[in-house]
């Protein structure tokens, strides 16, 4: 009974006493403890930019290490893993003008990441920019005037504009923010720049029908629209020059020749006249047989030869790696003048011209090198390459996406879908 009692007379005193706290002055501050679940971290340092050392690796026998190779050595190499992405696309570089140093701009599937490369057997992946909305097969990347401008397929992307400088003198690894961006459109396949006018051109994206947008960039962190071409249906992908060949018409304007498809038939490559953004001008267009999917083109150094990729006529027809070449000779009357045939009957993708080679992206058949020096006589001869997909050399689209042969070290930066940036350069 004694034990009920005090019980009873513990409980009314808890009561009394909760009563008063709530009559008391509002203004008194009764603080609330909160006890974390998991103890305070002690803090670390952050980390440190990765880098990735290797040995080089020789053509030997027609081998690289594992990879099939002529002429070419394996430099370096950066693997998905180490990027921590899992797809690998488009890929472009950067050269400092104020250090000198060498950068990959590498496309992923949740971003671009940055790599100075500019020693080869050891280089630094500094840090990465992350995709503007959601991840995405499709990222493309061009640079003008120390800025990198990427767009991508992923929904509401727009354009992110990231300066470039920001790489110099990094020694703690960067998740990066863009500097601008530009929500003008939504997704968006392609861009290309012609570093001349500081005009980019958006291609793929909703406005015009596909074809491109024309965005003032002089001023990198503030791009500007300024009209667009959508004349001539879907853009997939475009080479721009101020133009510097042989016909007199158009000599020093702005000139866009246009990769279009719509699918089926209708395969094309337009030639537009872009100087007057307010008013662009079909030039003409060129067409040709058996065509797949008119993917992408690029001009040779002299504004007279144009080589053209078709993505899907070797699954369609069954024919070897093909490449077209125009003659540009006459603008407005362009004409078919040769047509390559590559040594395997793998898919082509991106190509580009220096000098007299062209740099193809061959995707199951690797990166391979072609002299066309010849070409005015039709002539066009495979000088070397370097396979990153050694499985097989089919029509699939496992392997290289894209190649950048432009850096004057020599490297050559290949994007690999399946296993990432590899580095090569031709064997002394």
């Amino acid at each position: 009974m004694k034990k009920v009692t005090s019980f009873i007379f513990l409980v009314f005193f808890l009561l009394v006493q909760c009563s008063l706290l709530e009559d008391e002055d509002p203004m008194i501050d009764i603080p609330v403890v909160v006890i974390p679940d998991t103890p305070t971290p002690t803090p670390v340092d952050p980390p440190a930019v990765v880098e990735v050392i290797a040995d080089q690796v020789p053509c030997d026998n027609g081998f690289s290490g594992s990879y099939p190779c002529s002429n070419y050595d394996l430099i370096n190499r950066v693997s998905l893993s180490i990027f921590q992405s899992d797809f690998a696309n488009d890929n472009w570089g950067w050269t400092d003008s104020e250090t000198g140093k060498e950068y990959v701009l590498q496309g992923l599937n949740d971003g671009t990441a940055f790599v100075d490369i500019s020693s080869p057997t050891s280089v630094r992946y500094i840090g990465k920019l992350a995709t503007a909305t959601e991840e995405s097969t499709w990222r493309d990347i061009k640079v003008y005037n120390n800025h990198a401008f990427v767009v991508s397929e992923a929904a509401d992307h727009g354009l992110q504009v990231f300066d470039l400088t920001r790489l110099r003198d990094q020694t703690v690894f960067q998740q990066f923010t863009a500097d601008a961006t530009l929500t003008s459109f939504g997704n968006a396949h392609n861009i290309a720049i012609n570093e001349s006018s500081g005009y980019a051109y958006v291609i793929g994206a909703d406005p015009y029908n596909g074809g491109p947008m024309f965005i003032d960039i002089s001023s990198p962190t503030a791009p500007v629209v300024m009209g667009g071409y959508g004349g001539s249906s879907y853009t997939h992908d475009a080479h721009i020059v101020t133009y510097a060949g042989s016909e007199p018409d158009y000599q020093g304007r702005e000139i866009l020749f246009g990769s279009n498809s719509d699918g089926g038939d209708n395969n094309q490559v337009v030639i537009v006249d872009v100087t007057d953004k307010a008013a662009p001008r079909l030039i003409s267009n060129a067409t040709y047989s058996n065509g797949g999917y008119t993917h992408q083109n690029w001009i040779d150094e002299n504004h007279r030869y144009l080589y053209v990729g078709d993505e899907l006529d070797e699954r369609r027809f069954g024919n070897q790696t093909k490449t077209l070449v125009f003659d540009l000779e006459d603008l407005d009357n362009p004409s078919l003048h040769y047509s390559y045939a590559g040594v395997t009957s793998a898919i082509d993708h991106n190509g580009y011209t220096k000098g007299n080679s062209f740099f193809i992206a061959n995707y199951t058949a690797g990166f391979r090198e072609i002299d066309i020096e010849n070409i005015a006589a039709e002539t066009m001869t495979e000088i070397g390459f370097f396979d990153t997909y050694p499985e097989n050399n089919n029509n699939s689209f496992n392997g290289v996406w894209n190649v950048y042969p432009y850096f004057d070290s020599g490297v050559i930066a290949i994007s690999d879908s399946n296993r990432g940036l590899f580095l090569v350069q031709r064997s002394n």
